[in-house]
């Protein structure tokens, strides 16, 4: 199934492709953001519609039900869609779905905290148990340790889906405490000594919500809405948790189980309580291309701020880890920033290039399946680097385990 809705573009072969303008998203403005953008979309090359909708269908051909990909510049916008929305009734996937956007989340966390460093209300080299007395063993993680990575705690989350569809069926409606997750991660001893080395893992971002929840006095939601939902006109974007539905139309998502030939499960309700604002947000490819754009585009936090979200740490051979920001550099050289997500049913890759002048958010609703993680980062590729006559590098190697909700499980 495609959709047959064309929105002003053309429909190309069995994927719809459309071209629509826009108009710019209004958002508050920074002084700096003109600092901020430097050189960025200018020199890059026209994105390769073809070569995305060649990975959409190869991620269909991998077990994805549908897959769909918006980019965003200059008030153009592209579209790219394939395959279903919902296995059921056959309904299109279509660029208004909306959908759980797992790590994703992360970035937003992150945003806000920044934002908090701003206020002068946190110190990003201060210990978490300042804020948060008692909460960690070892006084010496700061908060920096905490957005990026470098803790040494342990992802509890490794645990939790040990066994991919029981393990989420055992927390599909289930309410943590964020102490809870993090007491269930201090069960075991930490990967690392504080500041060492970039260990992803989702314990650091529980924190983090808890950390924004204590300096505001607000639920981490709340903070989400005042700080970034509202001033972007985010119209897609929520925090339900905990409760199991995805507001208004949106895509399901569909969790491959461990067994090969296991029939998909329809992992859409759930509370997402085991990640809250580790992943818990639900977003669009629209919102997420905003959020991003405005980020990288300096509009949402100080200069200084930013440029300390981009103090980049070794996170594998192509990617660098900031402060709750990923930056991957691509096979023509160019890096662009964002993160990653995935969540029982939904694979996300949103990103967007230096400035955040050009935006792609990318979806495939499904999880747990090693080759569709593998081949999305292709849209990365297309979307930023064009056409390329030699063939692309690393889209065929082994995907690094950090890019999945627990990062010590192998996939397949």
């Amino acid at each position: 199934m495609t959709s047959a809705k064309a929105r002003g573009g053309t429909a190309v072969g069995a994927v719809l492709l459309c071209l629509t303008a826009v108009p710019a998203q209004a958002a508050p403005q920074d002084p700096t953001a003109h600092e901020a953008a430097g050189s960025s979309a200018a020199a890059l090359p026209e994105p390769d519609l073809i070569g995305l909708r060649d990975v959409l269908r190869t991620a269909l051909k991998q077990g994805a039900p549908g897959a769909m990909a918006r980019i965003d510049e200059g008030g153009t916008v592209r579209l790219v869609t394939t395959g279903v929305a919902n296995r059921t009734t056959g309904r299109a996937l279509d660029d208004i779905d909306r959908f759980r956007i797992g790590s994703v989340t992360k970035t937003f966390t992150a945003t806000v905290l920044l934002q908090l460093v701003d206020e002068k209300r946190l110190d990003l080299d201060a210990s978490v148990n300042r804020y948060l007395p008692g909460l960690l063993p070892d006084s010496g993680i700061t908060v920096r340790h905490v957005l990026s990575h470098r803790s040494g705690l342990y992802d509890y989350t490794n645990d939790m889906f040990a066994r991919t569809a029981p393990g989420f069926e055992a927390v599909r409606t289930k309410v943590f405490t964020p102490r809870r997750l993090v007491e269930r991660a201090l069960r075991k001893p930490r990967t690392n000594a504080p500041g060492a080395v970039h260990a992803y893992s989702n314990t650091n971002f529980v924190v983090a919500g808890m950390l924004v929840e204590k300096l505001t006095g607000n639920p981490v939601g709340t903070e989400y809405q005042k700080r970034i939902i509202e001033p972007l006109r985010l119209r897609d974007t929520f925090y339900p948790h905990p409760a199991t539905t995805i507001p208004g139309r949106h895509a399901r998502g569909y969790l491959t189980p461990d067994t090969a030939g296991d029939a998909l499960v329809d992992a859409t309700r759930q509370t997402v309580s085991w990640a809250q604002s580790a992943g818990a947000v639900v977003s669009s490819t629209r919102d997420l291309n905003t959020f991003l754009g405005a980020l990288l585009g300096g509009r949402l936090t100080s200069a200084a701020r930013l440029a300390q979200m981009q103090r980049w740490v070794p996170a594998g051979s192509t990617q660098s880890y900031g402060l709750g920001l990923r930056r991957r550099t691509l096979s023509c050289g160019v890096s662009v920033y964002g993160h990653t997500g995935a969540v029982q049913g939904y694979y996300t890759y949103a990103f967007t290039s230096k400035g955040g002048t050009r935006s792609l958010t990318a979806l495939a609703n499904t999880s747990n399946n090693g080759s569709v993680l593998n081949t999305m980062p292709g849209a990365l590729e297309s979307a930023f680097c064009g056409k390329q006559t030699k063939p692309r590098r690393g889209t065929a190697a082994p995907v690094e385990r950090h890019e999945d909700i627990a990062p010590g499980v192998a996939l397949d």
